[in-house]
């Protein structure tokens, strides 16, 4: 699972990284990112990238808010295969946060590119509305199993692609969903590294550059 993640690049590192051809709301670097809240989100419209702003979440009727989905079921999944042939999206990140326990002790670790650089996560978005007829864009974070690195912290991670797949993920019109499988992968260990933050970030409500500060703890093995 991922439940926290961090954008810190500016507009100009999005543009360029991710070929965004429009930009649709307003944009502002954010450290904190959880669930519920409205997040950057590249969709494709009439062929071109767009960058808007989607609440990060599905909403579905058969369970609570569907924060991820599993990469290598949701082509098959009854409730998600739809949506995953035409309704895919890049979440833009930075690092993404996950919780490691030695003993007793649980503390917040950062997991980052080498070259910390600007990534993107596959991620799927849906558009409906409500009874009221008021319109709510959601979207949620695929995920695959876990490298060596993230292993120590979880079972899964998000799906990063790298950037000869972006465009190939956000094709548009019929598309043979087997080309789309492999690039569900997980990411090189080798390319990515994690180091330790303040547990503040446990407060979803804070979203201050200091969430991202790396913390002086003793913990060897996290950049091994």
């Amino acid at each position: 699972m991922c439940k926290q993640y961090s954008l810190t690049a500016d507009l100009a590192e999005l543009q360029n990284r991710f070929q965004v051809n429009k930009i649709a709301v307003p944009y502002k670097a954010r450290y904190n990112i959880s669930p519920r809240q409205h997040v950057p989100v590249i969709v494709s419209v009439n062929g071109e990238l767009v960058l808007d702003e989607y609440r990060w979440g599905f909403v579905p009727f058969w369970a609570r808010d569907a924060v991820n989905a599993d990469g290598m079921s949701v082509h098959q999944d009854p409730a998600y295969r739809k949506i995953f042939m035409r309704q895919r999206c890049i979440v833009p990140c930075s690092g993404f946060y996950y919780w490691k326990t030695e003993g007793k002790k649980s503390f917040p670790v950062r997991v980052v590119p080498r070259n910390r650089e600007v990534f993107g996560i596959a991620g799927l978005y849906d558009v409906w509305s409500d009874p009221r007829g008021k319109e709510l864009r959601t979207c949620t974070l695929l995920m695959t199993e876990s490298n060596s690195l993230i292993t120590s912290f979880h079972n899964q991670m998000p799906v990063i692609l790298n950037q000869h797949s972006i465009g190939e993920w956000m094709s548009q019109g019929a598309i043979d969903t087997d080309r789309l499988i492999p690039l569900l992968k997980p990411f090189p260990a080798e390319a990515m590294e994690a180091y330790p933050v303040t547990p503040a970030i446990s407060n979803l409500e804070l979203d201050e550059s200091h969430c991202i500060e790396e913390m002086n703890l003793k913990v060897a093995w996290i950049k091994e």
